[in-house]
């Protein structure tokens, strides 16, 4: 199934919603590009759609959740990717 959230994310003078499979990566694909969304738009686990897409989404069959339930159904599904952690460096002097 495609989940989606409300578009609340504001970045780049646009607000945007978070589009995942609860399925598979594949799924994700597949609907994304039959939605017109570059492969840019994927980041790890997700796709960032903007607020303009976000009524095609839902019509195109993606299930409107809230964010916690977006993350917790993408956990539970095993499809979570983590941003690696990296750790900062520090610059000394000029």
């Amino acid at each position: 199934m495609i989940l989606i959230d409300p578009p609340l994310w504001p970045a780049r003078g646009r607000v945007w919603s978070h589009m995942v499979s609860d399925v598979s990566y594949e799924e994700l694909h597949v609907f994304a590009a039959e939605l017109g969304m570059p492969p840019r738009a994927f980041e790890r686990d997700h796709y960032d759609v903007p607020s303009e897409l976000y009524r095609a989404a839902l019509l195109q069959g993606a299930e409107a959740v809230g964010c916690q339930e977006l993350l917790a159904r993408l956990t539970e599904a095993g499809l979570r990717r983590r941003k690696a952690y990296r750790p900062r460096t520090v610059r000394l002097g000029g």
